[in-house]
């Protein structure tokens, strides 16, 4: 943004200090006036002058000699008052702008992309230290935003790549040998394509998470539980999985369509890598005193402690075996519940179950009347 030039804030600052103290000195001698000066006679026969060196020194009351002799010397403190404080209001403008230089700095190497730099004030905590520390706070944040995004566009396109050149393939192969079945052609191209539109539709549901932009309103978990439960029935059926849903009312704030695409996606997650086929699935749900608490578990193999941080990251899979079947996954299952966990302003846990499986225990802000509800069974 294009702005006038000014007066610096440090030449500002020197400005200040120094009228300041021209002002304190003109009022220190207003004072001498006021009360000195202004009660002495104008000519008073008991004064006695003396000259010493050019210098009068009056040894009686008398105020027009008294003035005559104290005007200068009054101008002279006064000028030096105002150069002092010039130049020490220039001086102590500096080292208390100093700080502000520095962040002013790092702004500047951000703006221009480099993010790794850190001011790292040292001293005391006063209020430049919190400004620079909340600066470097940010900067972090950001750097790891900025990380994460690039990491992030260079799966998705290396995701997107994969489909869409299988799809060349089999359309450059039908062209090369038109003898070749079109049934079966098809069939491939179509369970490619499905899986390039989900993993689009999973892409613009993680960006409008990641945003934040949606209406909130109440919702209860139980219902999302049962809801995501009926419709993944059938491949829970097919698994030969177990899916219970258990506990009462959970009431939260949010929204609808983004809390139920959240626990459709633990429940199908816990049905897909619950290996072997067999085992079982609990969506259970409770509203605490401070909070609306969700719980996933499922039986499977166990899950090495070093993997679990790494599941809510975008295109991780637990196997990389590739699903050709409706439920295919893209790798963007957790990261899709996490960002929606964050959006909503809640915590996501997941801890592995040492008989082999995972545990995952979301956490969202409750509503007042539920923590109500929770006051009053207590006993």
């Amino acid at each position: 943004m294009n702005r006038r030039p000014g007066l610096s804030a440090r030449l500002r600052l020197t400005i200040s200090y120094a009228g300041f103290l021209l002002l304190a000195g003109a009022l220190l001698l207003a004072v001498v006036w006021v009360f000195v000066l202004r009660w002495l006679p104008d000519d008073d026969p008991r004064s006695i002058k003396k000259t010493f060196g050019g210098a009068i020194v009056i040894l009686g009351p008398n105020r027009s000699d008294l003035l005559r002799g104290f005007a200068p010397a009054a101008a002279t403190a006064l000028a030096f008052l105002l150069v002092f404080g010039l130049l020490g209001g220039w001086i102590l403008a500096g080292r208390m702008l100093a700080p502000l230089t520095r962040i002013a700095h790092a702004a500047r190497m951000a703006a221009n992309g480099s993010l790794s730099h850190r001011i790292r004030m040292k001293g005391r905590q006063d209020e430049f230290r919190e400004l620079a520390d909340g600066f470097d706070t940010m900067l972090e944040r950001l750097e790891s935003h900025v990380a994460e995004q690039r990491r992030f566009a260079a799966n998705a396109s290396h995701e997107l790549r994969t489909p869409l050149a299988i799809s060349r393939t089999l359309l450059d192969a039908a062209r090369s040998d038109p003898t070749r079945d079109q049934g079966e052609l098809i069939e491939r191209l179509h369970t490619v394509n499905t899986r390039a539109i989900n993993l689009t539709e999973a892409l613009l549901l993680l960006s409008h998470a990641d945003r934040g932009s949606f209406t909130r309103e109440p919702v209860d978990l139980s219902l999302m539980a049962e809801e995501a439960a009926e419709t993944l029935l059938p491949l829970a059926e097919k698994r030969r999985i177990t899916l219970d849903v258990t506990g009462g009312t959970t009431q939260t704030v949010g929204s609808a369509a983004l809390l139920l695409r959240m626990v459709t996606n633990l429940v199908q997650n816990a049905i897909v890598h619950n290996l072997p086929a067999g085992g079982t699935v609990t969506v259970h749900t409770e509203a605490g005193h401070d909070a609306s608490v969700l719980r996933v578990e499922n039986t499977g193999p166990p899950l090495p402690s070093e993997l679990v941080p790494t599941l809510t990251e975008p295109f991780q899979r637990v196997t990389e075996r590739m699903r050709t079947d409706e439920h295919a996954g893209v790798g963007l299952g957790l990261a899709i519940v996490h960002s929606i966990v964050r959006a909503h302003d809640g915590s996501l846990d997941l801890t592995p179950r040492p008989t082999g499986g995972l545990l995952v225990t979301i956490r969202l802000p409750g509503t007042p009347q539920a923590k109500g509800m929770s006051s009053a069974v207590r006993p």
